[in-house]
């Protein structure tokens, strides 16, 4: 049997989308090792300098202007208008993809994000192409940006957001709820005492983790600055991603404090970090919430960004894997209640296992050889 040609896309080099297709990858490879895979970052295949200009453009919405980014997400008025944009851009890229899958021949082709998917998808429409195309959602709610006729499979979180899928026109029968993706590793037992031991902490107390995804977003000083205050006895641990400016500052104030508190940049043993902790306050993006809910971890969740983040915040509330504060203060209070009450601290952890999907990345690679076989 020859060796199957799996193409991955995704966007943004420190992104969720990305994590979770060399999640899939790695499934892949633990499946079927002579697979060959392609994992490529597809907006800066196609438009190399428009990427950086998109991707400059979105951080400052978020961080200055979120408001704007809250009216433009999956807003029915704005989808309609950028739809001839959209389909001028597909066309302007169709031949580009062209050249790229006749060197590489993919069986199958997944796209952690819908930007691509819909370039895909617009390439078999314009070349009648039968390559299998898969939609893997990252997030809780399914916008309609990821609609398309041209897609054979889409891999979603939940069954509330394959019925969300439904509703906006995709046939059941091709929704999958496998849930989100992501690395093995964060299905592995990780020994707590030697582990949090290793890195110097105190195995006695407990541990809160503090994280702003890949890139260090949020109110990270000002959360440490408040729950430094509180009167329970914990330790932390502070990763700062790709934010230097962060990492420096934290590094800089970290012996003022009067806790023990361990900070990181950008780190590659999440899964170890989740391990050894007791709570994690984050930004709720869809894979970080995935590792999450694997490790049993309890979230607390300042300020969601709207759009994305707000909806995944409403499914974990929804189901008390999840605590949404609004001011970095209010924080101080959830985690002194999580800590004098142990019984509500497990009923969280026990919410997070019952909607975790931890096999999520197995059974879509298990999806993506089955449909390059059929090929």
């Amino acid at each position: 049997m020859s060796a199957k040609h799996i193409a991955l896309m995704y966007i943004s080099e420190v992104s969720g989308h990305r994590s979770c297709a060399l999640a899939i990858e790695e499934a892949v490879k633990r499946l079927q090792p002579d697979a060959a895979v392609l994992n490529i970052n597809a907006f800066n295949y196609t438009n190399p300098v428009s990427e950086k200009i998109v991707n400059r453009i979105y951080m400052g919405i978020i961080k200055r202007a979120p408001g704007i980014w809250d009216y433009l997400y999956d807003n029915p008025s704005v989808v309609r208008r950028v739809e001839k944009i959209k389909e001028r851009i597909h066309r302007f890229n169709s031949p580009k993809f062209k050249k790229l899958f006749e060197q590489f021949q993919p069986d199958v082709v997944a796209c952690t994000q819908a930007f691509p998917c819909g370039m895909v998808a617009a390439y078999k429409k314009n070349y009648k192409s039968e390559i299998p195309l898969v939609a893997v959602l990252t997030d809780y709610v399914p916008h309609s940006y990821w609609v398309y006729e041209e897609i054979d499979c889409y891999i979603v979180p939940s069954e509330e957001v394959a019925l969300r899928l439904h509703k906006k026109g995709v046939a059941l029968h091709k929704i999958k709820t496998f849930g989100i993706p992501f690395s093995l590793k964060f299905n592995k037992n990780i020994p707590r005492e030697e582990t949090i031991r290793h890195h110097g902490l105190d195995p006695a107390l407990p541990t809160v983790l503090l994280m702003g995804g890949g890139q260090g977003l949020g109110p990270i000083n000002n959360i440490v600055r408040k729950i430094d205050r509180i009167s329970s006895d914990f330790q932390c641990i502070i990763v700062c991603g790709t934010n230097k400016k962060l990492y420096r500052s934290m590094k800089d104030k970290v012996k003022d404090y009067r806790r023990n508190i361990l900070v990181f940049g950008y780190s590659s043993n999440i899964d170890s970090l989740m391990s050894i902790s007791d709570m994690i306050i984050t930004k709720p993006g869809g894979i970080t919430t995935a590792e999450a809910l694997a490790k049993k971890l309890p979230m607390i969740i300042v300020k969601p960004i709207p759009g994305q983040e707000t909806n995944n915040t409403s499914y974990l509330t929804r189901h008390h894997a999840a605590i949404k504060v609004e001011r970095p203060q209010d924080v101080c209070a959830v985690i002194e209640d999580l800590l004098e009450d142990p019984g509500k601290l497990e009923r969280m952890r026990q919410a997070a296992s019952s909607i975790a999907k931890p096999n999520a990345s197995i059974d879509t690679a298990r999806l993506l050889l089955d449909l390059a076989s059929r090929k």
